[in-house]
């Protein structure tokens, strides 16, 4: 009976954490949209990719605008218009582009970024708004 009450906890437990990443999935607001690009200087080197996930995550974690937080890496490109160069993605809404701002200026973004900005070569943004 144990192990049967101990198996359902673990079930609940992992529907919740994944409900939690789900939701965070479909969260995205049309308003306004941050895509980030990242080149790590070593990307096959473990520990930098290490070291800049558990900030990334860190930050997004802890900040007060960010909705949509999809993080990518490049799946192998199939066609010649797909640009497979980067390390990783970050993919962001926001409600507005004011909320965009304070997120560029809140605390958790800067601490990533000096945690982060040595582990880098290149980084490209392109923000949108909704049509």
């Amino acid at each position: 009976m144990k192990n049967v009450i101990c198996i359902l906890v673990l079930t609940l437990m992992t529907t919740v954490t994944f409900g939690q990443n789900d939701k965070k999935m479909t969260e995205f607001d049309s308003n306004f949209s941050h895509t980030v690009f990242f080149w790590l200087k070593n990307p096959d080197n473990q520990a930098d990719r290490t070291a800049f996930e558990t900030s990334l995550r860190k930050f997004l974690d802890n900040s007060a605008y960010a909705k949509t937080q999809f993080i990518g890496k490049p799946p192998k490109a199939s066609r010649d218009v797909v640009d497979d160069s980067f390390t990783y993605s970050l993919i962001v809404s926001f409600d507005s582009a004011e909320s965009q701002q304070a997120y560029q200026d809140e605390a958790p973004h800067k601490v990533f970024i000096e945690e982060s900005s040595a582990l880098w070569t290149k980084v490209i943004v392109y923000d949108s708004t909704s049509i």
